[in-house]
């Protein structure tokens, strides 16, 4: 990454070689007998060479300093080399105005600005200074190997901003923007920064999802039969359903756990359900990290051809386990219409997660199948009924560690993870 150098036009405070030479006259010198004129005038070579070496150092301080470091008073402006070997001065480049944010995603954004006419024209580059906002003071190209601090080339506005290495889904940013001529010494002559906003990149679109999905269905393993959907909590929790919501549990908005570019969290109401089985015996574990009472529900009570199915995320805690995110929604329900706009729709009868489809073999009843190698978080969109299935308490353990109440995503697995932020 190319970072700037700053040149400057600069007034020196009168220094103590300049007070001495100030003091001496010309009559003075030229009354002086030989043996006085010699050293005297020795004394003035050394005055002027450290005057030259004191200025030519505040210059090079000045000019290594990026913009927040410049002294008060110090004015960013263009100078240039004459063939005489001068220093010409330029008028200063025009700082950015109105900056505006659009076609936001998940790992990229467009922006553009106005900009006075002056100096326009020697404009080279752009440096843009990205920050998470909780992190929006800090020191412009303080350190050239920070990837947020981007130099970009001066092409035409609106200009993209793109890069899942340092955008990541629905995190709030700062932005600020300076104006930069490349001189001919390879230093930068830049403006003053702009003023700072605020924007928020997106969720994942349907397109990250699919890739997300495809990923999942590599490790979803053979399917097994499941007749029951389960939902474990505390007693405390039903005894609340019962006293305080007609005998039924409600709807609650997904937490935070997950990928963090998923579009249902902080967002889709829902209950949360299980499916899966022992493969040696076909039930429902007996352990589980919610709680010791367990509610269990007929699959077609919740699952049949009138509903719809949605992949939603795919994630893992640190661990071999994998979970995978499925949205069941009554066709027509608000939580249909809300995922139809958002998350890839699944045929029930056909995908490599969870199934609900006729047995052709026997009496044509509804068969349903999970899979085998990942754990099926499936949210149902409606309010359930305690009448419709029954409550009671499970002989297994408590796995409270398994919890994934707000867990978050391991941004290093390779399996779970997609090259759009995490």
């Amino acid at each position: 990454m190319e970072v700037p150098a700053m040149a400057h036009s600069i007034t020196s405070p009168l220094s103590p070689c300049e007070g001495m030479m100030k003091d001496l006259s010309l009559d003075a010198l030229q009354l002086c007998e030989r043996d006085v004129l010699q050293p005297l005038t020795a004394q003035f070579s050394g005055m002027v060479r450290s005057l030259t070496e004191a200025v030519a150092t505040r210059v090079a301080l000045l000019r290594s300093a990026p913009a927040w470091r410049r002294p008060c008073g110090v004015q960013d402006c263009l100078t240039s080399k004459a063939q005489d070997g001068t220093i010409c001065e330029l008028e200063e480049l025009p700082v950015p105005q109105n900056i505006k944010i659009s076609n936001i995603t998940c790992d990229s954004f467009k922006i553009c600005w106005d900009m006075e006419a002056r100096g326009k024209e020697r404009i080279t580059h752009y440096f843009i200074d990205l920050n998470k906002k909780e992190n929006k003071n800090s020191n412009k190209f303080k350190h050239k190997d920070v990837p947020t601090k981007l130099v970009a080339k001066a092409v035409p506005l609106p200009m993209t901003v793109r890069g899942h290495w340092f955008l990541s889904p629905r995190t709030e940013y700062t932005v600020a923007v300076q104006t930069a001529s490349k001189q001919t010494d390879g230093d930068y002559a830049i403006s003053e920064w702009s003023e700072i906003i605020e924007f928020c990149t997106a969720d994942y679109s349907p397109v990250h999802l699919n890739q997300l999905m495809q990923k999942a269905e590599v490790i979803a393993g053979r399917m097994l039969r499941f007749s029951v959907f389960y939902r474990n909590q505390n007693k405390e929790y039903f005894d609340n359903a019962r006293e305080m919501h007609e005998n039924r549990m409600l709807q609650a908005v997904k937490d935070n756990s997950g990928s963090h570019g998923s579009p249902i969290s902080g967002k889709l109401e829902g209950i949360y359900f299980s499916c899966n089985t022992e493969f040696n015996t076909g039930k429902p574990p007996q352990d589980s990290p919610y709680g010791r009472h367990r509610f269990e529900v007929q699959a077609v009570t919740l699952f049949s051809p009138d509903s719809n199915l949605y992949f939603g995320d795919f994630y893992c805690m640190y661990t071999a386990y994998h979970y995978v995110v499925l949205v069941l929604a009554p066709k027509g329900s608000a939580g249909d219409e809300f995922c139809k706009q958002r998350l890839p729709a699944l045929d029930i009868t056909d995908n490599r997660f969870l199934t609900c489809k006729q047995d052709e073999k026997g009496d044509g009843s509804l068969v349903f199948h999970h899979a085998q190698d990942v754990i099926l978080e499936v949210i149902y969109t409606e309010q359930v009924d305690l009448a419709v299935g029954t409550v009671a308490e499970i002989s297994g353990h408590q796995l409270s560690s398994m919890s994934t109440v707000n867990a978050k995503k391991d941004p290093s697995c390779k399996t779970c993870n997609i090259s759009v932020g995490r």
